[in-house]
């Protein structure tokens, strides 16, 4: 009668640690939305404005309003939870 022995395999072990990488990017991405939670206006390069179509005059970019700033998305889940927290207990 054979012995069955309980082993790991390498499958299980890659699959654990992509599931502890993806976890500790995440961490690291939450973290850093806590700390900064904006980022530079991807319309306009963080600058606040929008050019002309034939380049010579300056107007305030739409998506940002003029700031050059925007607010992360995961700052935006941040505040969603916390929002959603807050009511909550009310």
């Amino acid at each position: 009668m054979p012995t069955l022995a309980a082993t790991a395999t390498p499958e299980t072990t890659l699959l654990g640690l992509l599931i502890a990488a993806f976890m500790i990017a995440t961490l690291c991405y939450g973290l850093g939305c806590w700390i900064w939670p904006f980022g530079a206006c991807r319309r306009c390069k963080g600058t606040g404005k929008r050019r002309s179509p034939f380049g010579r005059a300056f107007g305030l970019c739409r998506r940002c309003h003029g700031d050059g700033r925007r607010l992360r998305i995961g700052r935006r889940i941040i505040n969603g939870l916390r929002e959603l927290h807050d009511k909550g207990t009310r």
